[in-house]
Parts: structure tokens; sequence; C-alpha cells
């Protein structure tokens, strides 16, 4: 059986290095995979197809990040120009709202609570994907996780092929979640994930054993409980461990491959017939004077 075949079948597991396959109605092809893909014109006078965007959801320090790196690796796209990439990566995170003055205290001290939905400016990341799909040239602003506010800083996408977002919430927003033609959701043991968190926020954010603990246990573990878990249902590939889920990664991989072949054969075949001279038509097919019928 292929691997258009498999995928088609069903929902898509990988657990103890074993593939297993379950039948259901939520394909992993969903109904807007499904589709002729959108075309639109691109600054060189070419069409191009809509970007093929991908969801990547799970709990903090589930390694969703770290899986969006693998496939980017195993695509040969991390060390490319960002002009030249076909694959790219967001975060969510890069979508937090500016805090209120009062709010901002209150996150000093671990006492603000950044896994809620409320935390986020959905409205503006559904702006920025909109104009991802529309094919549009984005500034994404960079998160500064020790001020716990959005830097002055921003980093350029450039319209690609494949667009991957990681984040918590990315399919707790409705209108969101409806633009994504894959979901993944990376499922990890939550000790685990405690494990990774607690030295993350430690070195790399500038804080405290108590304050991380506190966070994790007054804010962090409910809502994901409550907010994150809950979307699990949404996802069409489920991702067991994470980064370290090689026969999941390589298979999602091998699927984007099949996309991006698929996609850079469509645009030659697309480039040559636009550049093909016109042949004039004949004035005997073509009815008085050589003008048509």
């Amino acid at each position: 059986m292929s691997l258009s075949e498999i995928l088609q079948k069903g929902r898509v597991a990988v657990n103890c290095g074993i593939l297993g396959v379950r039948i259901s109605r939520k394909y992993i092809y969903t109904h807007k995979m499904s589709e002729k893909p959108a075309e639109h014109t691109a600054s060189n006078g070419f069409e191009s197809k809509t970007p093929f965007l991908i969801g990547v959801a799970g709990g903090t320090a589930s390694g969703k990040s770290t899986v969006c790196q693998r496939i980017m690796e195993k695509l040969g796209q991390q060390h490319k120009e960002q002009t030249e990439r076909r694959v790219v990566c967001i975060s969510q995170d890069s979508f937090y709202r500016t805090l209120k003055p009062s709010e901002r205290l209150r996150a000093e001290r671990g006492q603000f609570n950044f896994d809620h939905p409320d935390a986020f400016d959905d409205k503006k990341l559904l702006s920025i994907l909109k104009d991802i799909l529309a094919g549009k040239k984005v500034e994404v602003p960079e998160y500064d996780y020790i001020s716990n506010s959005i830097s002055h800083r921003s980093h350029t996408i450039y319209p690609a092929d494949v667009v991957l977002i990681e984040g918590i919430l990315v399919f707790y927003f409705p209108e969101v979640r409806e633009l994504f033609h894959m979901k993944l959701f990376v499922d990890t043991d939550s000790d685990t994930r405690l494990a990774r968190r607690v030295p993350r926020d430690i070195m790399e954010r500038g804080r405290d054993l108590e304050q991380v603990l506190n966070q994790y246990m007054n804010f962090v573990k409910p809502a994901f409980e409550e907010f994150c878990l809950p979307t699990k249902k949404f996802a069409d590939v489920i991702i067991p461990r994470g980064a370290d889920n090689f026969v999941a990664i390589d298979l999602i991989v091998q699927h984007i491959s099949e996309y991006l072949k698929k996609n850079s054969s469509d645009k030659v075949q697309l480039q040559l017939s636009t550049l093909a001279p016109s042949v004039p038509s004949s004035p005997q097919r073509s009815g008085k004077g050589g003008r048509p019928h």
C-alpha cells in the first residue's frame, strides 16, 4: 500500500516505533485539502498556488518547535537563506498581546496566565495567516520571554510553499483552525514536559525554581487541561513522544516532500505554457477575415 493510500485511509498515530492506522471519518486529507488549491498572481506575473498551511499544537515543552525544526532539517531548509526557503516556521508566541501595566506587574511575579486564550491576539494571528495564504510577504514580531513583551524586532516571512505554525492554542480559535490544511498534535507525557520546562525557564528565561513551579501548578497545567488538550480531537495526525518519534516525523516529511515535488512540477509546467510563443490562427479556420467565429 502506498503512502498516499495510507494517509487517505485514516487518522495516523505512531507509538513505540509502530505505525498504526485508525479508520475513522476524520481523514488526514481534510475537506480543504481535497479541493483544488487556490491560485493567485505572484509578483513575477506567474500563477502560484496557495501555501500549504500546517498547524502544530501541543502542551508546553511538548516538543512542538523541535518537531518543526526536525521537519525543516530533513527537508534541507534550515540553512537556506530566508528568501530561498520553501518551508518556513512561525511561533504562536509571536502573537501574545501587549500587556496592561497591571498585568505586566503580575507577569513579573509569575501571576499572569500566559496559557489562557485571552493572552493571545488571535485577530492579528488570523490576519497574518490570511496574508500568508494570499502569497504576501509578512513581518512577524519577536517575543521577549524575559520582559514578557513583544520586542521592537521582527523577522520577515517570504512567500513559501509550506508554512508551519506551532503553538499551544493554534487549534483553539475556530477561524484560525479552519485555515490549516493539515493539523498535527504533539502528545508528550506531562512529567516529561514539566522536566523540560523547569530548566528551560530557569536558564533561558531568567525565572527561579519556585516561580516556575507555582506558575505551572496554578496556570500552565489547568490551562492545558481546559484549553489545549481538548483541541487534540481536531488533529489529523497525533505524534506521541514529540521529536523522539522519528517514524512519525519521517512520515510527515515524506508527505511534505511529495507535495513540494508536485508543486515544483506544476510551476515548471505553468511557466513553460506561459512562455510558449503563441501560434497565429489560420484564416481558413478563423472565419471571414481571420476573425474567430
